[in-house]
């Protein structure tokens, strides 16, 4: 995956071999790219869903747009797209295609003898331990690696919904 801008080259600009010379860059701009789509409709949604009353009320009040974003519109958006950030996360943390499909985990680290690559994450490094490691197929491993991750995710997500107070109750009076 070589960029070449004839433009760029004419001022003295080299072309640059992404995957060799900054696969984690790559990795994770290919990632961040492949991800916007969903969170712009994710955010444009949760937008959409609050009130215009409040923004309203807010500016006979004489609030400013500084303290309606603050006050009224990051609160209210995080309550709507709380939980979609913590599925998306979740995902992301596993995203087992970005990386292999585009470095195989590759380049492999050169100081320590394993089958990890130096763009691997956990799930791809889990896939190669199980199906194709170079000490055989060591499942046992996989296992627990696999039962890490799940571990790791539940507990990051308890701790987001922890603190966006998803967990709190709502009480009603009726």
């Amino acid at each position: 995956l070589i960029t070449t801008f004839p433009i760029l080259e004419k001022i003295g600009i080299a072309p640059v071999n992404w995957l060799s010379d900054h696969p984690l860059l790559t990795c994770t701009l290919i990632n961040i790219w492949l991800g916007i789509p969903f969170m712009m409709v994710v955010i444009l949604g949760g937008l959409q869903s609050i009130s215009k009353s409040y923004y309203d009320a807010a500016s006979i009040d004489g609030a400013s747009y500084f303290q309606q974003l603050r006050s009224i519109t990051l609160p209210l958006l995080l309550t709507a797209i709380g939980p979609l950030l913590v599925g998306t996360f979740a995902f992301n943390f596993n995203n087992f295609n970005v990386i292999y499909l585009l470095t195989s985990g590759k380049p492999p680290m050169s100081d320590i003898s394993t089958v990890a690559g130096t763009t691997d994450i956990l799930i791809s490094y889990t896939y190669k331990l199980a199906f194709e490691g170079g000490r055989g197929q060591d499942y046992g491993l996989a296992a627990t690696i696999s039962i890490i991750v799940f571990i790791i995710i539940a507990l990051i997500s308890i701790f987001n919904f922890w603190i966006s107070g998803m967990f709190k109750r709502e009480v009603r009076y009726e």
